[in-house]
């Protein structure tokens, strides 16, 4: 029997993968979260064989989440949802070790396959998510696409630095950097740009 916590925020999704899952195989739904943060408590609190989370989230995305989790439960293994994968944000997901990907638009057949396949120790990226991940014309660097990325959802700088634990200089650097490589006036433009090249 493997046991999964799934994190998702769309509810019609997430209910029918709880429902869904136990039923492809021997799978146990031991909480569902619908954001990053709950995700990251119903991991810590109920220690799942396998987390199954969304990428994009509110609040905490997936990303934000994983790394808290991967703090505390170095271990913990993690299959990523996605709907449109991004090069960037593939490649960070793999440096914080995540072990799965998986299309939204998956069967539930192909995820409960995916679940033991990573319970038992394997990796597995669909082909269609990995064909994305070598596709790389991004000039940016990871920490100027971490700030753009929190400065997209709304984050000032000082929110940006403590959430980061970067200095607030160190911010306005990579802000500046990133303003500069997309070429663009502002931060919030600087995201929006990457946004729009797929970079975030």
């Amino acid at each position: 029997m493997t046991t999964v916590v799934l994190a998702d925020d769309e509810a019609l999704l997430r209910k029918a993968l709880a429902a869904l899952l136990p039923l492809e195989g021997e799978i146990t739904v031991l909480a569902e979260a619908e954001d990053g943060e709950t995700a990251v408590a119903a991991t810590l609190e109920h220690r799942p064989d396998v987390l199954v989370i969304d990428l994009e989230m509110p609040r905490v995305d997936g990303l934000g989440a994983v790394e808290e989790i991967r703090r505390a439960r170095p271990e913990q293994v993690i299959l990523m949802l996605t709907r449109h994968a991004r090069p960037g944000v593939l490649r960070k997901a793999l440096k914080l070790g995540v072990q799965g990907f998986v299309s939204k638009a998956a069967e539930p057949a192909h995820i409960t396959s995916v679940i033991r396949t990573l319970h038992a120790g394997k990796r597995w990226i669909d082909p269609d998510v990995s064909a994305l991940a070598v596709v790389d014309d991004c000039p940016l660097t990871d920490r100027e696409l971490d700030v753009l990325r929190a400065t997209r959802e709304g984050f000032s700088v000082a929110d940006i630095a403590g959430q980061l634990h970067l200095a607030e200089g160190t911010v306005r650097n990579y802000l500046s950097n990133a303003m500069q490589k997309t070429q663009t006036r502002t931060r919030h433009e600087a995201a929006r740009y990457a946004r729009e090249h797929d970079w975030l």
